[in-house]
């Protein structure tokens, strides 16, 4: 004899759900925090309903920096999308002073050593025009494509990253957020 039984809270019925993973197109002016009673969190433009669910952010984007973050709330999975044994390549766009060449795209293919000592695994850096250009990452150190493209006399004044792996904002607007399929993971990781 089977029983179904529904949950409900405040008259609402409960749904249990696995492991969630969303993409939020990340504005600049937000820290990439769960709380901070000084400052604005990616976790204000989260809707509730993932916010309940317990996502987290996967990584971090600088407070200037735009562009794409994954939050989830299976820690297995951030490590593993984290992890840089994985090589998840994150895309990024800079705009910067100065315009990079030939032999800036050489030092980013055999890994920078910036000035306090971190070595960067090589990287890959397209120019795109005076001022302009794309970075290719698979990790993410403290401030690390503006840190890079600054060892090079290129400070950035802005700073987006597109894609992480397979998965790319694709229009997605700022400060909105899309569920993503987890088999959308099995190409990424």
């Amino acid at each position: 004899d089977e029983r179904v039984v529904c949950v409900t809270v405040d008259g609402e019925p409960v749904r249990l759900r696995g492991p969630v993973l969303i993409m939020l197109h990340k504005p600049a002016g937000y820290l990439t925090a769960a709380d901070d009673p000084k400052a604005k969190t990616v976790m204000e433009l989260v809707p509730e309903v993932y916010r309940k669910l317990g996502v987290m952010p996967v990584g971090r984007l600088d407070k200037d920096t735009e562009g794409l973050l994954l939050l989830t709330n299976d820690g297995d999975l951030a490590h593993r999308i984290l992890s840089p044994r994985h090589g998840v390549w994150k895309r990024y766009y800079a705009e910067h002073e100065g315009r990079t060449g030939p032999e800036d795209v050489r030092a980013f293919a055999q890994g920078l050593v910036l000035a306090d000592g971190l070595h960067c695994l090589p990287a890959k850096l397209t120019p795109l025009s005076d001022g302009r250009s794309v970075v290719c990452v698979q990790e993410g150190k403290y401030h690390q494509v503006r840190r890079m493209l600054a060892s090079r006399g290129m400070p950035v004044t802005y700073l987006r990253r597109d894609a992480e792996g397979t998965l790319g904002l694709d229009g997605l607007e700022k400060g909105a957020v899309r569920e993503l399929p987890l088999s959308s993971l099995e190409s990424l990781i």
